[in-house]
Parts: C-alpha cells; structure tokens; sequence
C-alpha cells in the first residue's frame, strides 16, 4: 500500500520546520491516558514526540519521510541528554546566546556521524538563528518579521501586543491598534498562496486546498489575538519577535525537562511513512497525525485512514489538525470510530498554534 502520496511531490532533503508548530499541550490532552502503551508520532521537528514522553506511554514510534527532520528529533535527543535545561533554550533560539556552537560541539559524542555532518554543515546557522530557527519555515518567518513587519507596525505595538489583557481589551487592541489597512495589505501578499508555496510551505502542499491562505491567516489571527491571550503564546512571540518570551513550548518547558531526559530511550525512530508502523504489525493505543491528510487527495487520505485503523488498539485515540483542507473520518469508517467533540471544542479553544482551523480528536471504539 502506497500511504506517501506527498513523497513524489515535495523534497524532504532540508528541514521544512525546525521546530513544531503545532500545541503540545492540547495534543497530549487530546490524547488521553497512555501509560504504559505504544503511541505513534510524525517527527516533523520531533518537539511533540518527545512531549508524548510526559504520558508515560511504554514507547513512542516516531516516523517520517524526512531525514532532516529525523535530524531535528536526534539533534534534541542528543541535547537532552548533555545539556542543562537554561543551555537547551539558548541552543534552540528560545533564549538569546553567542554560545550556540561550543553548545553544539557538546552533542557531538550523542550523534551519529551523519547526523553530526548534517549539523555540522548548519553551524553558523544554529549560532545566528538557533537549532529551532533554521527551517525553511523559520526563515519564511524571518523575513515577514525582519523586513515587512517594521513598515506596518511600530516596535511599541509589536510588543504590546504580549502585554496581558482581558479578553474584551484584547479585541479593543486588535480593532484599534493592530488590524490596520498594512496589515491587511501585508496578509494578502506575504501570505499569498505563491508567497507561502515559494518561501514556507512547499507549494505541493497546497494541491488540494480550496481558497485563500491569507484570508484564512486573517480569520485566525482573531483566535491568537482575542480567544487566547497572546502573552501565553509562545508560538506568535517567536513570528513576531524572533524567540521565545516567558511562554514556552510544552516539550521546552522547565517542569517537564528532568521527565522527558528520563524516558529518552522509550523513543523508537523508524524512518519512512507511516506505513513503515502499519508493516510492522504493531498496534498502538495513540496516533499523533500533525496535519498529514492536508497534503492527500480524498481517496489516498481513506486508504492511509483505513492503514492507522488496522494498527490501532480499541479505544485508541487519532489525533490530528486540519489548516485548510477538511479532514475527518471518511464516511466508509465513520461506524469504527466516534468524535469526542466535548473534548476537541474545549481544546479548540485553548490551541495556541492558531494557524489550524480544526483540531480532531477520534477514538476508536471497543
């Protein structure tokens, strides 16, 4: 069974996110009780498979396409184990530091010699950016934050915008201060499907997307500005700042680094698609999904769909985002799982990573 469809289409060859952009915590929320099992991740930048760690699952399977990204994951491994927690920030760019290669240097005897070649050749980058600002997405970001964001709004309303409100001021300063006609002026460009395919996002991404990302980017600043408060929003502080403020994070976070160091070898790295879990035989009782059946057509996102099901324990749960092409359980499956809607609106509401318009969570029934 073909479950890689994007693989034909997108290169895998560089890091595509060098961090997660995508909420820890609602993830593991979402989730559930995991002690003791086998949960599935995508690695993408491998922050939320080592965030899955805190569930006390007996092992988490991390797969995908990517080498670069396999590289991420290996590269935090590596950290965990030497660095301490206040080294880790500044090795990641969540801290400022000009120490970040002799940082690096450290991990050397935790890597391979390919990983280590890999992040060798991207040390003068880590020193500038940070191990989690050296993605194609990352420098996407960069020069929206470097370069244009300046010509619309003033460093005082950049960092005003962290300052923490009640819900109603919130939406008084999006209207007044921050939702200006060059804001949305530079939505619709920088945001543009030809812009983000050019400089985020692969364009193949976007193969079966239906209308405007920049319309979609605007509907869903309301939710990182207003529903949420965006001083506890680490993942808007870096777009528009460049690091991290006091919000970290999930898997970055103090209370959670003795933890996750601890359970470092319950990480099992299979390198491929998702179908290199399904082979094995495997079942799992968790399935994080990032966003994949973004990138499928209908009918390949029901065969992988059909592929997790076969490898999953009753009463697993699948979770998944959706940015802009809707995904749920097809309807030839719909009676093998059921929506835990409670669930996913209260989560919707908390998730911090507000360029999804759907957060899903599905659990296989008994």
């Amino acid at each position: 069974m073909q479950t890689s469809e994007i693989e034909g289409k997108a290169a895998f060859d560089h890091i595509r996110y060098a961090q997660l952009w995508e909420d820890a915590d609602v993830l593991t929320a979402g989730l559930g009780d995991c002690t003791g099992g086998t949960l599935v991740s995508i690695c993408s930048a491998g922050d939320n498979a080592l965030a899955m760690l805190t569930l006390n699952p007996g092992k988490v399977v991390v797969v995908d396409l990517s080498p670069a990204q396999i590289a991420c994951l290996k590269l935090r491994i590596a950290a965990f184990k030497t660095l301490t927690h206040a080294e880790f920030l500044e090795l990641m760019g969540a801290r400022p530091s000009d120490r970040r290669k002799d940082l690096l240097s450290k991990l050397a005897p935790e890597l391979d010699s390919e990983t280590k070649a890999f992040w060798d050749g991207l040390a003068d980058d880590v020193a500038t950016h940070g191990a989690g600002g050296v993605g194609k997405f990352e420098r996407y970001f960069r020069v929206f934050r470097k370069w244009l964001l300046p010509l619309v709004h003033s460093r005082r309303t950049i960092d005003d915008i962290f300052v923490s409100r009640a819900k109603p001021e919130r939406q008084v300063f999006l209207d007044t201060r921050f939702n200006t006609w060059r804001w949305r002026l530079l939505l619709n460009v920088f945001f543009s499907r030809f812009v983000m395919g050019r400089m985020g996002r692969d364009k193949a991404f976007f193969d079966h997307v239906d209308g405007s990302p920049a319309q979609h980017v605007a509907r869903r600043i309301h939710h990182a500005a207003v529903t949420c408060d965006p001083a506890d929003n680490p993942y808007l502080h870096w777009i528009m700042k460049g690091t991290h403020g006091a919000a970290l994070p999930m898997t970055w976070r103090p209370e959670h680094f003795e933890t996750i160091r601890s359970r470092l070898d319950r990480i099992q790295i299979v390198p491929g698609s998702l179908e290199a879990f399904v082979s094995s035989g495997e079942k799992a009782i968790g399935f994080n999904l990032s966003d994949i059946f973004e990138y499928m057509s209908p009918d390949m996102f029901e065969t992988v769909y059909a592929s997790v099901l076969s490898a999953a324990e009753p009463g697993a749960r699948l979770v998944y985002w959706n940015m802009m092409a809707p995904r749920r359980v097809p309807p030839a499956h719909a009676h093998q799982v059921t929506t835990l809607s409670d669930l996913e609106d209260r989560l919707k509401a908390q998730d911090k990573a507000f360029f999804y318009s759907d957060f899903v969570v599905e659990e296989v029934l008994r």
